[in-house]
């Protein structure tokens, strides 16, 4: 049985994982570019600051996976070996939703940060709906990710 438990527990916390992952690997292509941009007009700071950190979330999307899972689901399962292989592939699911999500997210606010200085920062807003449409997919990540790993473990949605 702890065998068993070990490995969920590894499935579950392949979501902060990815979330991690793909938040460092999507910070590090906008930071740079908001770094550039600053050294010729710092008066962009508040839009670069908003639009560098935005791939963090996912971060937070993957721990809402694994603390959902860890602390609610794996207690109130009956663990089976079938269990916990479903729950380390839904974790590793949203592992890459995750990790894809913010790294790419990262891509879309590098280049938007990279307009601001031409635009004045008019492209702010474009550059955010723009974004958000990454995010949507880290959400849609963890929302299926705990959907399944409820469905997966017979507990009610």
């Amino acid at each position: 049985m702890d065998a068993l438990i070990a490995l969920a527990s590894f499935g579950a916390t392949l979501g902060i994982a990815g979330g991690v992952l793909g938040s460092a690997a999507g910070i590090s292509r906008a930071a740079p570019a908001g770094l550039s941009v600053l050294a010729e007009e710092p008066e962009q700071f508040k839009y670069v600051l908003l639009l560098s950190t935005l791939p963090m979330t996912q971060t937070f999307y993957g721990f809402i996976f694994t603390f959902y899972t860890l602390m609610i689901v794996l207690p109130a399962t009956q663990l089976t070996q079938f269990k916990s292989l479903a729950i380390v592939g839904v974790g590793l699911m949203v592992f890459i939703a995750e990790a894809f999500s913010a790294y790419f997210q990262g891509v879309v606010c590098m280049q938007g940060i990279l307009e601001l200085p031409k635009t004045k920062g008019k492209i702010l807003t474009s550059s955010l709906i723009l974004a958000a449409y990454e995010e949507l997919f880290g959400i849609l990540g963890m929302v299926f990710g705990l959907i399944l790993v409820l469905m997966t473990s017979g507990l009610p949605i």
